[in-house]
């Protein structure tokens, strides 16, 4: 009943019983991932093996051990961790939109043409691939490229400024990472690959500055609107998490390959 199978295979299975079998007739979709299965008709010979439904569930101490907490207290204990780290993680990035935005709108200067084309590029390819991957084109977004262009470019623009900007705050007030938050960075960092590959990761940052500089510069980011953070006058709002959601997405829409960086 998920509907996550092709579409219409789920809904002719409705009412079969244990044992039994039913050839399923479906069209794959045209823009399945298979091109050679797209918009083709196909049968499947489904033998029933089982029909479940959910049981009741019973919130329990039982329960809890399924997830390997001792109680049923301790369960609404880690949940309720869960989502106030869920919900102090959502509230500091909407300061932390905040005040970027107020540092793009308050510092002008001219920017060095060859970065922001870098960076332009590399959202502009961001933003090409997402249209392959979707098999959308600018149209079905309601605009055109040339006028994506001048989106994007502003974005890149945006980034160079902030990056610039974030950077002098750093320098001029002596914001640094620690070589032990370093370590601790790279051991995150090193966890996505397999066992046996964490250590040449680690090597590879050891042995190239440039991409240990890559993995340093969000946390660098983060340190320096903290310290910003400390000097700036806040002020404090009590909100439901329905208003802080609300909140968040009243903000301008941001374009899914700008989100690639905070700024």
């Amino acid at each position: 009943g998920s509907n996550s199978f092709i579409p219409g295979f789920e809904d002719q299975l409705v009412g079969v019983k244990a044992g039994e079998e039913k050839v399923v007739t479906v069209t794959f979709p045209a823009e399945y991932g298979a091109s050679h299965l797209a918009g083709q008709e196909a049968t499947f010979d489904v033998t029933v093996k089982e029909v479940a439904a959910p049981g009741e569930l019973v919130m329990d101490d039982e329960f809890a051990k399924t997830y390997g907490l001792e109680s049923l207290d301790k369960l609404k204990d880690a949940v309720r961790a869960n989502m106030q780290t869920e919900l102090d993680g959502a509230a500091r990035g909407k300061m932390k939109r905040s005040l970027l935005d107020q540092l793009d709108k308050r510092y002008t200067f001219e920017l060095p043409a060859s970065l922001v084309e870098q960076e332009f590029n590399g959202v502009w390819q961001s933003v090409l691939s997402e249209q392959q991957r979707s098999g959308k084109s600018f149209a079905d977004e309601n605009t055109t490229e040339e006028a994506a262009r001048a989106e994007y470019r502003s974005i890149a623009e945006r980034r160079v400024r902030l990056g610039l900007l974030l950077s002098e705050i750093r320098q001029g007030n002596g914001v640094e990472v620690s070589a032990q938050e370093m370590n601790m960075l790279v051991q995150q960092a090193a966890q996505q690959y397999k066992p046996e590959d964490r250590q040449k990761f680690v090597q590879y940052l050891q042995e190239n500055p440039m991409a240990a500089a890559q993995l340093r510069a969000p946390l660098f980011e983060d340190k320096v609107v903290d310290f910003l953070f400390d000097k700036a006058s806040v002020t404090e709002k009590t909100v439901t998490k329905e208003e802080l959601e609300a909140a968040i997405e009243a903000e301008p829409d941001a374009k899914p390959a700008a989100k690639k960086k905070s700024t």
